[in-house]
């Protein structure tokens, strides 16, 4: 059975939502406290084992290259200025030569689009995909746990949460079956459906591991809902061709392609954090109070 080697990191969007501030920068480098998004999603593919990154850009998307790449006169001021600290911040983050990639989407088709570019970098090996707008924060790295389930099973693995009824037409929705140590088996998945056509309250989370028969029913499909290229579409035709298990998010997720959601975890992460030099909570009780 293959090992998950590779993830691909579909960072290609507008970041309409997020304007003016994701004119000149990609909405992936927005930073949570002081890490950029795309940081914590790298760092989580990493725990779980990744060894080669994937990064389906766009125009204006340099900066997420540069990045992880190095900056020769940023850390010569540092070690000269003796800032140690600071220094292992921007040179942990580096990948290592030749394990990171970039791949142009030519055209914003959607996010099946996106993971479908990075095809002939795949081959024929199972792989991750990682959405950098879902924060995933606490209780061990989400992508693990799917790469277990592949572990255990050869199959495809997704991550999923429960939501609100009125919460279901924004996300696809799993059609769930047993429950077995490997997961929740996936029986079918509709992508934002009504709250009253759910199959359930159980879904989909920006993790995925996927066999790689899912690039050939992405290159095949036609555009589905919203004229895009769906992921979800690709992901129903994997259901019966080998084992598909949903596994529950542990920890927190938070949506960051949102601005409350970017919010939210800004705070949630603050409070979480030990050397930010004061008492985030009183602050934030302060402003309450105001």
């Amino acid at each position: 059975m293959n090992a998950i080697r590779t993830a691909v990191f579909p960072v290609g969007g507008l970041g309409t939502r997020f304007l003016p501030a994701t004119k000149a920068l990609p909405k992936e480098m927005l930073p949570v406290v002081d890490k950029p998004l795309i940081q914590y999603a790298v760092d989580e593919a990493r725990a779980a084992g990744i060894e080669q990154f994937v990064f389906v850009t766009g125009r204006g998307k340099s900066a997420i290259e540069d990045h992880f790449d190095r900056n020769h006169e940023l850390e010569a001021t540092l070690a000269d200025k003796g800032k140690d600290e600071l220094l292992r911040s921007i040179t942990d983050d580096l990948l290592d030569p030749g394990t990171a990639a970039y791949v142009r989407q030519m055209e914003p088709l959607g996010l099946g689009h996106a993971v479908w570019c990075a095809r002939h970098l795949i081959g024929n090996e199972p792989f991750a995909v990682l959405l950098a707008d879902d924060l995933i924060h606490g209780d061990g790295p989400c992508l693990a746990d799917l790469v277990a389930t592949h572990a255990r099973t050869g199959g495809s693995a997704i991550a999923v949460m429960e939501v609100d009824a009125d919460e279901a037409s924004r996300y696809g929705i799993i059609e769930p079956g047993d429950r077995t140590d490997a997961g929740i088996e996936v029986l079918g998945m509709v992508e934002k459906p009504a709250p009253d056509e759910a199959p359930s309250n159980l879904a989909i989370v920006g993790r995925y591991v996927l066999r790689p028969e899912v690039m050939e029913l992405l290159g095949s499909q036609g555009s589905g809902a919203g004229g895009e290229i769906q992921l979800t579409d690709a992901l129903r035709g994997l259901i019966g061709v080998a084992p598909f298990h949903a596994v529950p998010v542990r920890g927190t997720r938070y949506d960051c392609g949102t601005k409350l959601g970017f919010l939210e975890a800004n705070v949630a992460l603050a409070l979480s954090r030990h050397d930010l030099g004061g008492d985030p909570r009183r602050v934030l009780r302060a402003i309450l109070e105001t």
